[in-house]
């Protein structure tokens, strides 16, 4: 499920408002789901252990927050109908507006794919200023309060536990309770729900692992205020090296090198521009020897796997209760897909409030989530499986559509109208399904050499 698959966010479908939600974690899906509950509840509180910086800087709390983020269209365009002016707002603070067909170059398959035939812009930025727009917004919203510096201790239920009626956190050295109709658990891969339902009686969601044992390093480099290049290499067999640089607020360039499978990008400056020589291509080397370094700090960050909590196979759980984001599913983070799965799951849940309201919530947002999650997940781990190495349930197809991708990309190179199809099934903007309409099938299939007009004179 996709932006072309999913209707589209619609205010008008907002009822009265009543009630109290509380959202525990103040990331990307928190806020996304805080904005979507401030249409149905009279008071919506956001909670996180956090403080609030008031510039836009990585939080504590979220430990990759300096890494590469990516907001794909299926996001960019969610967002908007969320917060109209959003990406107005993020480019008046900073970010870099640029064009996939033109700006970016995107190595995979022994080559660069070819520029597209029509432009599609996407904007650029660093997760903490993403963060701090949303943030901003959902903070400006009547009814929604966010409470920083409250640790999160534990959920209230009733004695049977067929019910979540709130939080208890602590806040300012004192023990508080929160009472709410809903509660919202945003908290990420920390999240204690699984293990909180077993205790309780519950069975615990399924869970799928894809170890693929990804290590991080980024840094900063000065970037000339009209240069919008972009670069990205992802790891792929033989090699399981990969790197990117993309244009980010501060006339700087995000660059980041990334290894799975036990190949670690250094942690200090020159190991890690030794690490950029080593790819299979040279301009990420060329881009950091030409441009120095706004400091020579080197952020790194493990990912041993992608996780994903089967919630939608559940029969029974409590009512008041909800999970999203990272809490049910979290991917390879080569892919940039988080933020922009958040945004469709928020989608996802204002229209389940729609057609049913409160009854049941929880799992008819697991089952309508499921398609949101299963594409995302089918295009990371996917390619994830192409490595040997990779260990974990393996989606069905994944031999066949592997195959089909690499010839696919192999296309590509030559082949705009391919390199534009591929590269807006990445973006969550079109279903995978779409790369294997007979428009799009005939390119990738047809021998080398021949055009359709070669194929009706033979007929």
């Amino acid at each position: 499920m996709t932006l072309a698959t999913v209707p589209r966010y619609d205010g008008a479908n907002s009822s009265t408002r009543s009630g109290t939600a509380v959202v525990v974690g103040a990331g990307m899906a928190g806020l996304f789901a805080a904005r979507v509950l401030s249409d149905r509840f009279e008071n919506v509180t956001v909670v996180d252990r956090d403080s609030f910086p008031d510039e836009s800087v990585a939080r504590p709390g979220v430990p990759q927050g300096r890494q590469p983020h990516a907001l794909m269209e299926a996001g960019r365009a969610t967002l908007e109908d969320l917060f109209p002016g959003f990406s107005e707002t993020l480019v008046s603070d900073g970010a870099v507006v640029n064009d996939f067909s033109s700006d970016v170059k995107f190595y995979s398959e022994g080559d660069f794919l070819a520029h597209g035939p029509t432009p599609m812009e996407t904007i650029s930025a660093t997760r903490p200023l993403f963060e701090q727009v949303v943030r901003r917004r959902v903070s400006d919203l009547d009814d929604v309060h966010l409470r920083p510096n409250c640790r999160f201790v534990e959920f209230l239920c009733d004695d049977a536990a067929t019910a979540v009626e709130g939080v208890v956190l602590h806040e300012g050295g004192e023990r508080k309770e929160a009472r709410a109709d809903l509660v919202v658990d945003a908290t990420g891969r920390t999240s204690r729900t699984p293990k909180w339902l077993e205790a309780h009686g519950y069975a615990p969601p399924p869970l799928d692992e894809v170890h693929i044992d990804v290590h991080y390093s980024t840094t900063f480099v000065e970037r000339p205020p009209d240069d919008r290049r972009t670069f990205l290499v992802p790891p792929a067999p033989p090699h399981t090296r990969g790197g990117m640089a993309a244009p980010v607020e501060g006339n700087r360039w995000v660059v980041n090198m990334n290894g799975v499978h036990d190949d670690v990008p250094p942690g200090d400056f020159e190991g890690f521009t030794e690490f950029a020589e080593s790819l299979p291509v040279s301009e990420v080397k060329e881009l950091l020897d030409e441009h120095p370094p706004v400091a020579e700090a080197v952020h790194r960050y493990p990912f041993p796997a992608s996780r994903r909590y089967r919630y939608e196979r559940l029969d029974r759980f409590p009512d008041g209760l909800l999970v999203v984001g990272d809490a049910i599913a979290s991917y390879n983070p080569v892919y940039a897909q988080g933020m922009s799965v958040a945004a469709l799951e928020a989608l996802v849940l204002h229209h389940t409030l729609s057609a049913g309201g409160r009854e049941n919530l929880a799992l008819r947002f697991f089952d309508r989530a499921e398609p949101v999650v299963d594409t995302a997940w089918l295009l990371g781990v996917g390619n994830d499986f192409a490595f040997e190495r990779t260990t974990g349930p393996k989606p069905r197809g994944t031999v066949f559509v592997g195959r089909y991708l690499s010839r696919l990309i192999r296309k590509a190179h030559t082949d705009g109208e391919l390199a534009t199809a591929f590269v807006r099934v990445l973006m969550m903007e079109r279903p995978p399904s779409s790369l294997f309409r007979p428009a799009v099938a005939w390119r990738v299939l047809k021998p080398s050499g021949w055009s359709a007009d070669f194929v009706r004179q033979r007929a």
